[in-house]
């Protein structure tokens, strides 16, 4: 079964009673959201441009729009091909394209753009320490940077040369392609080849630049690292990218910090995060363990009776705020008991002494109860079943 075709009026969003004007100025904001070209690969996309290109071709000509006001889609169900069953080829469509895509070149029917225009950013990435990324460092990159041109002052002509408006587009920078397409003949508005959108050609190119204004130079710069940063954020430099062109100022560099990751610490926003080793008889009785902190190694008073897994917290020992390097987070340290190895045989008998003192399992657990069991004789036996009678 054919998929029911929507009204035209409707697909174009435009009362019945609509102006040529309005049906146009409807169409060239639903060609200019739905072209192919500026959603490739979107199906649903292309799909609603043929229903608003089908649309237009109708209601923008005189004669098919009253044909489809008195008769609906059925006016053309037997016509002569095309998407919509009548023939596309002698619709105009040029000016709705040329404005479409004229816009991304400047627009208008004016000459290409001459002002300044701000230069392109750069990337870099610099790696750092923990500590470093904590507290902040000085590093210097070697980046490739583009200055302009000694000789030609960044005109890209020969000394004594000069630019010339292009003879292809009459310096506008653009020019208009014609190409069949699903709808007949379309006319684009495309960059200018010969000049790539400048406007103007250089005949005689600058021997020092290749025409090209600028001179490309190592350069070492010094990029200064925020305390708090971040893995995979970036310090920004002003001005340190690609040039800009007529005059235009250049644009930024962009550094990323890539952190190392650290044996003890791990981070969490502006929290740390580690772990301590503590001994059984430390974590039974108490007292001073030393813990590894980014600012050194500190003490802490373990309380007695302290049970593996604990997490004490250590404040002000954490990352330092990005905003505010004086405001720090907190580290965290879970304390891990170690079970003693390798021990001597005055070392395990004065374990079990503890344990039996303890009254825990070792002496008078369950390997007593069954050495307990194996005395009984069989009085004791009958003794014990009749007193569970």
């Amino acid at each position: 079964m054919a998929e029911q075709k929507r009204d035209y009026y409707e697909v174009l969003g435009v009362s019945k009673t609509a102006s040529d004007s309005e049906i146009k100025s409807a169409y060239r904001k639903l060609a200019k959201k739905y072209h192919p070209d500026m959603n490739p690969g979107d199906a649903e996309a292309e799909k609603k441009f043929k229903e608003a290109s089908e649309a237009y071709a109708v209601l923008s000509d005189a004669d098919k729009r009253r044909q489809y006001d008195q008769f609906g889609h059925a006016a053309f169900e037997n016509g002569g091909g095309g998407a919509g069953g009548f023939d596309f080829s002698g619709m105009d469509f040029g000016d709705i394209f040329g404005d479409i895509f004229g816009s991304f070149f400047g627009g208008g029917g004016g000459r290409a753009s001459n002002g300044p225009m701000r230069g392109a950013n750069l990337r870099a990435a610099v790696h750092i320490t923990f500590e470093e990324a904590a507290f902040g460092c000085e590093k210097e990159l070697e980046i490739v940077l583009k200055d302009e041109c000694a000789a030609c002052h960044g005109t890209g002509a020969k000394p004594g040369t000069s630019k010339r408006t292009c003879t292809k587009c009459g310096g506008k920078g653009r020019v208009m392609m014609s190409q069949q397409s699903l709808f007949g003949m379309v006319q684009n508005v495309t960059t200018c080849p010969d000049c790539q959108g400048t406007g103007e050609v250089i005949d005689t190119p600058c021997p020092d630049c290749n025409g090209t204004g600028y001179v490309a130079r190592k350069k070492k710069i010094s990029v200064s690292i925020p305390a708090g940063i971040d893995n995979g954020q970036s310090v920004r430099i002003r001005e340190k990218g690609e040039p800009g062109r007529n005059g235009g100022p250049r644009g930024d560099l962009l550094v990323e910090v890539i952190v190392k990751n650290h044996p003890i610490f791990q981070r969490r926003d502006m929290d740390v995060y580690s772990s301590a080793p503590i001994s059984f008889a430390q974590a039974t009785l108490g007292g001073e363990v030393i813990i590894d902190t980014l600012d050194g190694k500190v003490s802490y008073e373990v309380k007695p009776g302290t049970q593996t897994d604990t997490t004490i917290r250590l404040r002000g020992k954490g990352i330092p705020s990005l905003r505010n390097r004086n405001v720090r987070g907190d580290q965290y340290v879970t304390l891990v008991v170690q079970v003693p190895t390798g021990l001597s045989k005055e070392a395990k008998e004065a374990l079990r002494k503890f344990d039996e003192l303890t009254g825990n399992t070792t002496v008078g657990g369950p390997k007593s109860v069954k050495a307990e069991k194996k005395k009984k004789g069989f009085a004791d036996k009958i003794k014990d079943a009749i007193d569970d009678l």
